[in-house]
């Protein structure tokens, strides 16, 4: 067996960004882009105004002083004047400032009449405009790599670009593996289970940005399975659930090699996940899960969606940790990585759950963090700070 740490270095070896697209503004969301995009004007690209009120000379700016109003700008509307000494024009939020204006005087503080204003005793001293290219100026950059969140988008428009360079998203093949195995709304018999990983698993790599392609259920044969590796090909990855032990019926090792598999390891120091493999397969990364469910969901999130982030373009990294006490007193570890299924409470500690049954998939749905447990830690009293992945 192999440690965690270690897996994870032989995955990242396995794995590589893939092409670059480019993907239209509209659809840019969640996605990885892939290289730094510039902006191609200024913003905002001329002195705008940042209140109702009057652009003036802030020379012209005394208790009690009265100003023509000579014009009138408006958001999308210049005026096309400028301001003088002794003149005013009425500005509106959003307006190119005119020149000669200093100032843009709020109109609380004047009071109007016909086509001139007075101001008032104790003037805002303002200014309320905004410099042209506060924000960014044309040239400037969005680094990159970057998952693309909703105010890298809004950036992204401002900066005026229609479409943005991002990785392209992986094609994720997954073969659950099993006589045992029926699809979801089908009736099983006595002895068979609901396919469930499958589900599960394709879901969690789609929300960090891959396609999952669900394959057929590979039945307890090496023929049943090579022609499901067959109809994988085209895929970025495959992950195979279930049957990479060493039974009888485990055929998934046996099968890939006389396919030309080329192992990575097998069998990790963790729990539950143990019976997990890697290698290369048809020429793209695979991936064997144990068939137990909780099993499956844990390795996907140590192991699957840091590969899947490289495969995106972004820094090879693995799951992201963070820290709380423990809500109670907890034994200590064997000599395998354990991530216990736990909550975190209003008070942010951590609570392992009652059963730590690797398979128990209520556990797993009411949970929140991973615990996680070094080998061979010794026992923590309650208040402890431990590391956990959140869910």
């Amino acid at each position: 067996m192999i440690s965690v740490e270690a897996a994870l270095g032989h995955l990242f070896a396995l794995v590589e960004p893939l092409e670059v697209e480019e993907v239209p503004l509209r659809a840019a969301a969640g996605r990885v882009l892939a290289r730094p995009v510039a902006a191609t004007r200024d913003q905002p690209p001329f002195r705008t105004a940042v209140m109702d009120g009057y652009a003036v000379r802030s020379a012209d700016i005394r208790p009690g002083a009265v100003l023509a109003v000579t014009g009138e700008a408006a958001a999308g509307h210049a005026t096309g004047r400028a301001v003088g000494p002794g003149e005013a024009i009425r500005i509106f939020t959003g307006a190119p400032v005119p020149e000669g204006a200093d100032r843009v005087l709020i109109q609380e503080d004047t009071e109007r009449s016909g086509d001139a204003i007075t101001v008032g005793a104790a003037p805002d001293p303002g200014p309320y405009i905004r410099a042209a290219g506060r924000d960014f100026r044309a040239g400037d950059t969005i680094p990159a790599p970057r998952r693309l969140r909703p105010a890298d988008v809004v950036l992204a428009a401002a900066m005026n670009l229609l479409a943005l360079p991002c990785t392209r998203r992986p094609e994720i093949a997954l073969i659950a593996t099993g006589d045992e195995l029926v699809q979801p709304g089908e009736t099983p018999r006595p002895d068979q289970i609901i396919a469930s990983n499958t589900f599960g698993l394709a879901a969690m790599l789609e929300a960090e940005g891959a396609i999952s392609r669900v394959m057929p259920v590979a039945r307890d044969t090496a023929e049943s399975l090579a022609g499901i590796f067959e109809l994988a090909r085209g895929a970025d990855m495959i992950v195979t659930i279930g049957g990479a032990s060493v039974g009888d019926h485990d055929l998934v090792q046996a099968t890939a090699r006389a396919g030309g598999m080329e192992p990575a390891f097998y069998k990790v120091a963790m729990r539950p996940g143990k019976p997990l493999m890697a290698g290369r397969l048809q020429g793209v990364p695979m991936i064997g899960l144990p068939g137990n469910p909780v099993s499956s969901m844990v390795c996907g999130q140590v192991f699957l969606l840091p590969a899947l982030r490289v495969m995106l373009g972004l820094p090879p990294a693995p799951a992201t940790r963070r820290r709380a006490p423990l809500a109670e007193d907890i034994a200590a570890n064997g000599p395998r990585e354990h991530y216990m299924r736990a909550r975190i409470g209003p008070d942010g500690a951590i609570t392992p759950a009652e059963s730590q049954d690797s398979g128990l998939m209520g556990i797993l749905a009411s949970a929140d963090a991973l615990l996680v447990r070094p080998p061979h830690a010794p026992a923590a009293p309650a208040g402890t700070l431990v590391d956990y992945l959140p869910l």
